[in-house]
């Protein structure tokens, strides 16, 4: 499998690593067929803008530098800015995956959205994340007592 410059850079030595404690949102997927973990910890400030952001992944390299890459691109942002961040975006800033990791972009960017809508959760605010359907457990499990088909 042929990695970019980028993906290798962001796996060997990825950015925001690590845990918040006191998060002001945190987003849990995973894909229990390929073993993939993704959180994310948001500390957002008053402006609804993200002063931190931190991940902590289990999985293989191209989850590791989408995770890292997707912290990246959401930090210093509005959390409305955040939900836009797409899977396309991850890839396009890692100059590509390979077709079998693009799912891990996925993962990221589903992640993300997890993260926003705890962050709106706890701040009781009412708000419809796209993509979401508001039961975490069933992120990125496409089973079929989740409304997803099987992969």
């Amino acid at each position: 499998m042929i990695y970019s410059e980028k993906v290798m850079d962001h796996f060997q030595n990825p950015r925001n690593v690590g845990k918040i404690e006191d998060a002001d949102g945190v987003g849990e997927v995973g894909n229990a067929k390929c073993g993939d973990i993704m959180k994310i910890y948001l500390k957002v400030d008053d402006n609804g803008i993200i002063t931190d952001v931190k991940f902590n992944t289990y999985g293989c390299a191209s989850a590791i530098a989408t995770s890292s890459m997707a912290t990246e691109l959401i930090k210093g942002k509005s959390v409305d800015d955040a939900l836009q961040l797409s899977n396309k975006a991850v890839v396009e800033a890692l100059d590509g995956l390979p077709p079998v990791k693009v799912h891990c972009s996925v993962l990221a960017e589903e992640a993300v959205r997890a993260a926003v809508a705890d962050y709106y959760q706890r701040k009781g605010i009412e708000k419809e994340i796209p993509g979401c359907s508001g039961n975490c457990s069933c992120c990125h499990l496409h089973d079929e007592h989740c409304g997803g088909d099987e992969e």
